[in-house]
């Protein structure tokens, strides 16, 4: 097989440690031609409050934008399932030359008398921008006329990357800031930012807390409620879980409300224990915050370390690609892997800030590759030549993995188990071990690297 090229303007975005002094370059705009495998901004404003189960999700846009990100996560909720229903204005031709205002009118007046919601989100598309709909003034009358929040998302997809669809979602959520009462919230409370409730995942990070004595009053966007959101500016401390799409939330609430806060990750042993230590500190003042957290950690991991110390065993030796959305995640995701003997040949994001990079070149060993944005046949290329025998991804990248023949496990919006916890990562290390392990991989073709050989 001939030698697979790499774009000449994508090389700074590609580093192999150990190879050379670090270079990488980052937060750009995709490079035309590349098949990026980022979504737009549209698709990373929708991915982010999608789990508000009780609103009502409202795509300003022709037919396709809805269709392609409808029910986007596995968003799991204990009560309504308003959120899993897509909704569009369906823009036509003669939308796009008259306007599509009084359309928009019609569709959020008639959905919110159907469905009662606590809130409406219009998301603004491509061709909205375009066209130039007052998006605000229709969201703002409706409102007025209906008595609930109704709130644009500029989300155009042309305006940037998926990481700014992330800043208008935070910018939406947070006109739902401090529009609440808090009366019932105590000292010891917290806000949990960046988690989406993909498999159950807020209700284990929820339990943990409750045993620590510290209150949740809202998890910014897992199995979310309109009614949560609004009081959340009483909580004492904002713990942000995915840091890509939160972070900007945080910071406005910190400004605006005096709210601190921590990053912390759920995946893997060692970061969702440092995730609980780091919230009992917060609240050193009452020290049987941590006591109830040292007893929990110490149970939890007793009952799930020595099924994890048997599938080390088997998997000591092999190794792993990793291609996620954000940074934060591959940091555990490296963590992980290896508390299970595995260590990682290639770590990239599509998000990634240059602090996250050097955090993971400090991380990863020599020889791994580490890419931002990367296109398909990069992925390709480097998960042949470094011989992985996973892929962790997402649902774009999971036919690349198939096709070359190499197990695949979905860590991203698709997957029906928690992978939070400790619970989580006993999930993560058994479907890890069950893919890498499987006889099917025996029947497929040899794998050829780039220099011919097997």
């Amino acid at each position: 097989m001939a030698a697979i090229s790499i774009l000449k303007e994508r090389e700074n975005q590609i580093y192999e440690k150990g190879a050379e002094p670090f270079s990488m370059t980052c937060e750009k705009q995709s490079l035309a031609g590349s098949i990026s495998q980022r979504a737009c901004v549209f698709c990373g404003s929708r991915v982010v409050l999608y789990p508000i189960a009780d609103a009502l999700h409202l795509v300003h846009g022709p037919i396709g934008c809805a269709a392609y990100t409808w029910d986007i996560r596995g968003a799991l909720s204990s009560g309504p399932q308003l959120h899993r229903l897509s909704f569009s204005t369906d823009l036509q031709e003669k939308d796009v030359i008259f306007g599509g205002e009084k359309k928009l009118y019609q569709a959020l007046t008639t959905l919110i008398d159907k469905h009662s919601p606590q809130a409406a989100f219009v998301y603004a598309t491509c061709i909205v921008g375009i066209i130039g709909d007052d998006v605000d003034a229709v969201c703002k009358r409706v409102s007025a006329e209906k008595g609930i929040p109704v709130l644009p998302v500029h989300s155009e997809g042309f305006k940037g990357t998926k990481k700014d669809g992330y800043k208008a979602a935070c910018e939406a959520l947070f006109n739902l800031v401090g529009t609440g009462a808090t009366d019932e919230i105590g000292p010891q409370s917290i806000n949990i930012l960046g988690e989406f409730n993909i498999g159950g995942e807020a209700w284990i990070i929820k339990d943990y807390y409750q045993k620590m004595g510290v209150q949740v009053v809202s998890v910014i966007t897992g199995d979310g409620r309109v009614a949560d959101v609004k009081r959340s500016h009483g909580a004492a401390l904002n713990v942000v879980q995915c840091s890509g799409s939160m972070t900007y939330l945080a910071k406005m609430m910190e400004e605006k409300y005096g709210i601190p806060f921590i990053r912390v990750s759920y995946f893997g042993i060692e970061d969702v224990s440092q995730a609980l230590y780091d919230v009992a500190g917060h609240f050193a003042d009452n020290p049987d915050i941590m006591a109830r957290t040292k007893e929990l950690v110490r149970h939890e991991i007793t009952q799930v370390q020595p099924r994890l110390a048997k599938i080390k065993k088997a998997l000591q030796g092999k190794k792993a690609a990793i291609y996620v959305g954000g940074a934060f995640k591959a940091f555990s995701l490296i963590k992980a892997l290896r508390h299970i003997g595995m260590s990682v040949v290639l770590a990239g994001s599509q998000t990634g800030t240059q602090e996250d990079y050097e955090v993971l070149r400090d991380m990863c060993d020599d020889g791994c590759v580490i890419v931002d944005d990367a296109n398909p046949l990069e992925l390709s290329k480097y998960v042949i030549e470094k011989k992985a025998d996973l892929v962790i991804g997402g649902v774009k990248e999971r036919p690349i993995a198939y096709k070359m023949g190499i197990g695949f496990c979905d860590h991203n919006h698709e997957r029906k188990i928690p992978l939070a916890g400790y619970v989580g990562m006993l999930n993560f290390a058994q479907e890890v071990y069950g893919t890498v392990m499987s006889p099917v991989w025996k029947l497929t073709p040899p794998k050829v690297t780039s220099s011919g050989r097997e």
